[in-house]
């Protein structure tokens, strides 16, 4: 995924993952679909508990690993807001037909967005992504690095952009 026009930052510690995730949560448009890969304890479920609280959500985010997804609803927190958010953890699939199986692709829609650890257990399953987000453990922090995949992704990434400088 290394492109040149992907977005990366340096993220120093949890706080920095947090404050980055309150970031993204300004960017991210309905309907979008975000892949989110790294290793175990990448900081995956920081950013996730990042996005959410951007959004306004103040209660509790845990890692999805057992019950598969954690819906989050949106609505009302911010004017207009109609959005739910679900977190996908597909770590313990043993087969992608097993995502067909769980009856999750109805989540999937235009007044929704979907974040997803570990989507390659899922291959050929899962719509496409709007955003590839990679975590890597870099020193005492992590090193991110965003690529938008659709047009939708691109627009958002561009925003995030001029956000940034």
């Amino acid at each position: 995924m290394a492109d040149d026009t992907a977005f990366s930052a340096f993220l120093s510690d949890e706080d920095a993952t947090l404050a980055f995730g309150r970031q993204l949560a300004q960017v991210l448009a309905p309907g979008m679909v975000v892949f989110l890969e790294g290793n175990l304890g990448a900081g995956k479920t920081t950013l996730t508990r990042g996005i959410l609280r951007g959004f306004g959500f103040e209660g509790r985010v845990k890692s999805p690993t057992y019950t598969l997804v954690e819906p989050y609803s949106l609505l009302g927190l911010k004017p207009d807001s109609n959005l739910y958010f679900y977190h996908f953890d597909l770590y313990r699939f043993n087969d992608p037909s097993e995502w067909e199986d769980a009856g999750f692709r109805e989540y999937f829609n235009a007044e929704s967005i979907c974040l997803i650890e570990w989507a390659d257990q899922a291959s050929g399953q899962l719509p496409a992504p709007d955003w590839i987000i990679q975590l890597r453990p870099e020193g005492e922090g992590r090193q991110l690095l965003l690529c938008a995949t659709s047009e939708l992704g691109q627009t958002c990434q561009n925003a995030l952009t001029l956000a940034a400088k």
